[in-house]
């Protein structure tokens, strides 16, 4: 028993380095669109801070989800919440799925790359709306009578950069339409949907989704219609976006499949077969023949050639 535990360690051990090592390679070519997409993060959050300067308390605008879904109350509303923060967690450890288990599908590295596009899309998408109009936020901090409800003016400008993390995210106000928490979940969802391999996970995963809307009206975080619009939002962005971008490469081809050729070697491969069209060699191995040209035309053998020649003497 001992002999096998250290003998399966071993392999779990030579697998982790060595799709370490496949990561970071792949980290090398594509650190500069995880950089921009975790900066943009950034930026999203600072665009979430300043609305909230902008924010006026006000009644709550008559919504029918909260006519139809009774309120959680402050006490309850910690429950969107536990759940958002699962499928994020859930989401994150499945992408490093592949430094564990044998079945891999996906690399790390290119996942996250079409992740963050997909969210950096939406949440471009929503800056835009929630600083075009700017609604009274039906949470209980944005609420008129309560300290959090108008942030008072900033004293410098560190304070406004620094967006108060994390508390400035769960405590915001003003930036409404559409549902940020929905754009994570969607965009998880849907991505799970594609590169998944568990059914009765996706299944789940929809099923979490609609669950995540229903708990989000509850709690009074966001009206109905910053759901709703963050659903056919985030779907249709990331059905453009899945178009434009490439393909991820496929695992079950092996290590040759890794990564994408330089720009040298799409160079040198394409000289290649240049040269092998000039003699008229097929790019195809399998019809890499010897081939002579004849009076205008390419004939697979040279003996053939020659036969012809002596029956043109003949002649």
């Amino acid at each position: 028993m001992t002999v096998y535990i250290g003998r399966e360690a071993s392999k779990l051990w030579k697998r982790i380095c060595a799709e370490t090592t496949t990561e970071i390679n792949l980290l090398a070519d594509s650190w500069k669109y995880i950089l921009t997409g975790l900066i943009f993060q950034y930026i999203h959050g600072l665009a979430a801070r300043g609305v909230h300067y902008l924010h006026r308390p006000g009644p709550t605008l008559q919504d029918v989800g909260f006519f139809l879904l009774p309120e959680f109350g402050q006490d309850k509303s910690y429950i969107s919440e536990t759940v958002f923060t699962f499928v994020f967690l859930s989401f994150i450890v499945w992408t490093f799925h592949p430094f564990i288990f044998k079945s891999k599908k996906i690399y790390t590295v290119l996942i996250w790359c079409r992740v963050l596009a997909f969210l950096v899309a939406s949440q471009f998408l929503r800056i835009i709306t929630f600083y075009s109009t700017q609604l009274p936020g039906p949470n209980y901090h944005c609420r008129e009578g309560s300290k959090l409800a108008r942030l008072p003016h900033p004293e410098s400008v560190i304070e406004v950069l620094l967006i108060n993390f994390p508390r400035g995210m769960t405590h915001g106000c003003g930036d409404l339409i559409f549902s940020s928490h929905m754009i994570f979940t969607l965009v998880f969802v849907l991505t799970y949907q594609k590169y998944g391999t568990k059914r009765c996970i996706k299944q789940l995963g929809w099923l979490i989704a609609v669950v995540q809307s229903f708990l989000i009206i509850a709690s009074r975080k966001h009206y109905t219609v910053d759901v709703t619009v963050a659903w056919y939002t985030v779907n249709l962005v990331v059905f453009f976006l899945d178009k434009k971008l490439p393909e991820l490469p496929d695992r079950t081809g092996g290590a040759s499949f890794l990564l994408p050729l330089s720009t040298k070697d799409k160079d040198s491969k394409t000289k290649e077969e240049n040269h092998k069209l000039l003699n008229g060699n097929s790019v195809d191995p399998a019809d890499w023949r010897q081939r002579t040209q004849v009076n205008g035309k390419i004939l697979d053998d040279a003996n053939l050639v020659h036969a012809d020649a002596t029956a043109m003497n003949g002649a």
